[in-house]
């Protein structure tokens, strides 16, 4: 019997997770399950860097691709589908390796998330275009008349997190933080899991994203994305916005050349994986920070100990 329910790997894109979650699997016998918020679309297998179906092939992948590119999943739909596989997992006897780069679901598999009922598209989209019309800091200032509980936890440019404390507490008349003492509790125990955040030097971060955007074109994302561009989805739902999407899509519409749409994507990638390590650090001091190659013997010695 082990000390541990789960082994979870985070870090930020490019910094060789998947492979460490593969290696680990097999030594362990493990079942790997994502925790990336665009890997689960099913359309977007190339330009996510889910997965091959060869690595799949060698040991058994959960919640890859079940997604449409038409839903706009969201975490607490990611808690729930992630539940039943750990219930599974757990009945199997198997050991869940749990990676991806998306923060929200590891902090809510760890601590638990706000039981918040679904927000009107009316309410959603009233609080929207007032954002875009009067700006982060006037929302800010409502939120504190409203919840102030809430606004003094967020910085006032925080457009998306004032955005959703509004949505909830107009759409329920009640405050975000309210919801967030009734919550869901956590599904795994935080004490309980080996946690370790993959670190790789900057320069060859960006040597990384750089190599695998352009492997990613040579294996077929362009096509993979003019698929997608076909179906005409909401440019806003999250598949559309995944990282070189919107930059192929203009591509495709005669807009930018291929060499202007890569090199859009790529500096999306890397701010993007600069924002990752801000968060982490942040939002989940208790995590351990290693190279990927660190983290294996970290992981196989504090998970068998």
């Amino acid at each position: 019997m082990h000390r541990f329910d789960a082994i979870l790997i985070a870090g930020p894109t490019a910094s060789g997770k998947s492979a460490l979650a593969l290696q680990l699997a097999e030594t362990l016998g493990g079942t790997i399950v994502n925790a990336d918020s665009m890997q689960v679309y099913r359309d977007l297998r190339i330009i996510t860097a889910r997965p091959t179906p060869q690595e799949e092939a060698r040991v058994p992948h959960r919640l890859y691709g079940h997604v449409d590119a038409a839903e706009n999943y969201s975490v607490g739909r990611w808690c729930r589908d992630v539940g039943e596989v750990l219930r599974e997992l757990a009945e199997a006897g198997r050991v869940p390796i749990l990676v991806g780069g998306t923060g929200l679901y590891f902090k809510a598999l760890t601590t638990g998330l706000a039981a918040v009922p679904p927000i009107p598209p009316d309410v959603r989209s009233t609080v929207r275009a007032r954002l875009q019309s009067e700006g982060a800091s006037a929302m800010h200032a409502e939120l504190m008349q409203r919840d102030p509980a809430t606004a003094q936890r967020l910085m006032v440019n925080d457009r998306s997190r004032i955005t959703r404390a509004l949505e909830v507490v107009l759409a329920t008349g009640r405050p975000l933080s309210d919801w967030h003492r009734e919550g869901l509790p956590p599904l795994i125990t935080p004490s309980r899991a080996v946690k370790v955040f993959i670190t790789c030097e900057r320069a060859e971060l960006v040597r990384r994203i750089e190599t695998r955007f352009a492997a990613m074109l040579q294996a077929g994302a362009p096509e993979e994305v003019r698929l997608l561009a076909t179906r005409h989805l909401d440019p806003s739902l999250p598949a559309m916005k995944a990282h070189g999407v919107p930059w192929l899509i203009r591509h495709f519409n005669g807009e930018i050349t291929i060499e202007e749409a890569a090199a859009g994507a790529v500096m999306d990638t890397r701010r993007y994986a600069k924002r990752q390590l801000t968060w982490f650090r942040n939002q989940m001091p208790d995590w351990t920070w290693l190279t990927a190659d660190a983290a294996y013997d970290h992981v196989l010695r504090t998970f068998t100990g």
